[in-house]
């Protein structure tokens, strides 16, 4: 993955009034760390960082000049979101050299079609490995053509990259092939369904009648302590 340069600014205000106003600037607050440094405030161009983002994923290798002179290589450790806006709130950096090794979580990617009738369900949707800061893979593949009901596909299934190890093991179970429900099976479960949702319907109204009881009690009660 190739690295994207982007500048920055020292950030001076912090709290959540420094925070808003940065964001208002069209800016996203963000926190530089790592080798024994002192954590360095900086401010990102929320823009130019969320295109890097969508381009190269969660593990894109940012070049970072900072406006004060500073010159770093960072990988987003940690970035939060607003659920809302889908806007980055804030962003954890992490400092890293060229050729040092560091373990980040990629995306797996399941390629390919299993056999016909089967579903997929899937227990880890990314993986965590070593590899070169500057050689993160931007996703992991496995494929899974004609892969039949009771396939269990691990970590250890994965391609891996030159020079990128798995940090878990290799048995970890990545997805699982199991055999779609035939239609008897889930017109048989039908009835079953509405048999429950009946009975909690029917529990809920028996409940209420006997809340009402205790609530018309409570005046009497507070009448006899007065």
């Amino acid at each position: 993955m190739s690295e994207v340069k982007i500048s920055a600014e020292p950030r001076t205000e912090f709290g959540k009034g420094g925070a808003r106003r940065t964001r208002r600037a069209g800016k996203v607050p963000a926190v530089l760390y790592g080798h024994g440094e002192k954590p360095k405030h900086i401010a990102l161009p929320a823009l130019e960082f969320a295109a890097a983002i969508r381009k190269g994923g969660a593990n894109q290798l940012f070049a970072i000049e900072v406006s004060d002179g500073t010159q770093v290589l960072a990988l987003p450790k940690a970035i939060q979101r607003d659920p809302i806006k889908d806007t980055f709130e804030h962003i954890d950096l992490l400092l890293v050299r060229r050729g040092e090794k560091v373990t980040v979580d990629v995306p797996v990617q399941l390629t390919g079609d299993a056999a016909k009738d089967t579903l997929i369900v899937h227990d880890h949707d990314t993986l965590s490995v070593n590899a070169d800061a500057t050689k993160v893979p931007d996703h992991l593949e496995v494929s899974i053509e004609g892969a039949e009901a009771g396939t269990q596909v691990t970590a250890g299934d994965v391609e891996l990259p030159r020079g990128v190890e798995l940090a878990v093991e290799a048995d970890t179970l990545v997805a699982s092939i199991t055999a779609a429900p035939t239609a008897e099976q889930l017109e048989a479960t039908l009835p079953e369904a509405e048999e429950a949702a009946e009975e909690e319907t029917a529990a809920e109204g028996e409940q209420a009648p006997a809340e009402a009881a205790e609530g018309e009690q409570a005046p009497a009660e507070a009448r006899a302590e007065a």
